[in-house]
C-alpha cells in the first residue's frame, strides 16, 4: 500500500500585528466584543512589500528545507489561495518562478477549506504513483479585500501562508481519510462581489480607500450555523472512515477561523481542550493558510509525535468544507526513486507484470 507521508512543513505571516486596540480607533468595535465573539485578540497584515507569493514563497522554501530536498526534486505543486497576485498566471507558477525547479504547478480555489481539499489531492497523486514529492501550500492575503469600515468582517481575518511536502511511503502515514464537501446554494452568505475586476499583485485596494471598492461580504449568522454543523459532522465521518474512534485522535486542528465553532467541533468528537490546537488569538482567520500555519506551530511546540492522529477540518466560502485524518510520522519514506519505480507504474498503468 502506498501513502503520502509529510517529510517538510513551513509557516509564513507578515510582521504587521493588527491588534483589537487598533481595530477599536478604526471602527466601532472593542476588545471585549472581538474576544466574547471570536476569540481573536490580534491578526498579522500584509504590508507594501508582502504578497500572496512572498508568503507563500517563505513557506515553501522552509518546508522544503525541512524535508531536505530542493525545488528541483519536486514533482507537483498545488497552492490553495483565493486571493492570487495575478489572474491569468497560476499562484503556483508565481511560487514556482522564484523557488525553481520544472514541477507541474497549479492552483485551487475552495476558500478557507482549501488547503485540506490540496492535501488531499496531491495525496492522490502519490497514492496513485503518479508522483512521488509534491509541495502543497494554504496561502491568502485577504486584508487586501477587506472593508474596514465594515465591523462584522474586519475583525475576523489576518494574512498568511502554510506549507507541507508530501512523499510516497508504504507505510500508513499521512492523509488517511478524507471528507470533502459543498453547498452552492449557500455561496450568497459569504463572497467578494465584483472580485474578477479588482487590481492585481496584491495591491491594497479597500484600506486606501473606503468604500471605493468593494469589499468581503458575509452573513455572519447563516455561516455561523453552518459552520457549527458541517465542522463537527465532517470531523467525526472522517474520523470514521478512517476506521478509528474518537479515543484514537491525539489532536484536532481545526481552520482557525472562530473560537466558538470550534469549541462545538471539539465536543462533537469528544476532545478535551487540551487536544486541540489554537492559534487563532494570534492570526485570526488566515484561510487556507490556517492549518498548516497550526501544524506548524504544533510541532515547533513538542505537541506530535510519531504516528499521531490528528484532525484537520475546516469550512469556507462556497460554501464548502473539508476534514481528513492524518498520521504524522515519516516511517517508510524512501529517499531513492528506484524504490518506487514498480509501485509507480503499477500504479499508473494498472498491476505490473
Amino acid at each position: 500500500m502506498r501513502y503520502a507521508a509529510i517529510t517538510g512543513w513551513g509557516m509564513a505571516v507578515p510582521e504587521r500585528v493588527l491588534t483589537n486596540a487598533d481595530l477599536e480607533r478604526m471602527v466601532d468595535t472593542s476588545d471585549e466584543w472581538i474576544v466574547s465573539r471570536t476569540g481573536i485578540r490580534e491578526r498579522r497584515v500584509v504590508g507594501p512589500g508582502d504578497s500572496t507569493t512572498s508568503l507563500a514563497v517563505a513557506a515553501a522554501r522552509r518546508a522544503v528545507e525541512r524535508a531536505d530536498l530542493t525545488a528541483d526534486d519536486l514533482d507537483l505543486i498545488i497552492v490553495a489561495t483565493y486571493t492570487p497576485d495575478q489572474f491569468l498566471v497560476s499562484q503556483a507558477c508565481l511560487v514556482q518562478a522564484q523557488l525553481g525547479g520544472t514541477a507541474g504547478a497549479f492552483d485551487l480555489g475552495a476558500a478557507c477549506s482549501g488547503f485540506v481539499y490540496a492535501l488531499s489531492v496531491g495525496t492522490q497523486f502519490v497514492r496513485t504513483g503518479c508522483y512521488e514529492r509534491i509541495l502543497v501550500i494554504g496561502a491568502d492575503t485577504l486584508t487586501r479585500l477587506i472593508d474596514y469600515t465594515d465591523r462584522a468582517t474586519c475583525v475576523l481575518f489576518g494574512d498568511g501562508a502554510g506549507a507541507v511536502v508530501l512523499e510516497a511511503t508504504d507505510q500508513p502515514r499521512g492523509l488517511l481519510s478524507t471528507v470533502l464537501g459543498a453547498d452552492g446554494a449557500g455561496s450568497e452568505h459569504l463572497y467578494i462581489p465584483g472580485w474578477a475586476t479588482l487590481v492585481p499583485e496584491s495591491a491594497p485596494l479597500v484600506q486606501d480607500a473606503p468604500g471605493t471598492r468593494p469589499g468581503l461580504r458575509m452573513n455572519g449568522n447563516e455561516v455561523f450555523r453552518f459552520a457549527v454543523r458541517v465542522m463537527g459532522d465532517a470531523a467525526a465521518d472522517a474520523v470514521e472512515r478512517a476506521g478509528l474512534s474518537f479515543s484514537d485522535i491525539d489532536m484536532l486542528i481545526p481552520h482557525q477561523a472562530n473560537l466558538r465553532i470550534i469549541d462545538a467541533a471539539a465536543r462533537q468528537l469528544d476532545l478535551p481542550r487540551e487536544k486541540v490546537w489554537l492559534n487563532l488569538d494570534r492570526y485570526g482567520n488566515t484561510s487556507a493558510a490556517s492549518i498548516p500555519i497550526a501544524l506548524c506551530e504544533a510541532e515547533a511546540a513538542g505537541a506530535l509525535a510519531d504516528g499521531n492522529n490528528l484532525v484537520f477540518v475546516a469550512f469556507g466560502g462556497g460554501l464548502s468544507w473539508a476534514a481528513g485524518v492524518v498520521r504524522w510520522g515519516t516511517e517508510g519514506v524512501c529517499r531513492d526513486r528506484a524504490c518506487w519505480g514498480a509501485e509507480a507504474k503499477a500504479g499508473a498503468d494498472g498491476p505490473a507484470a
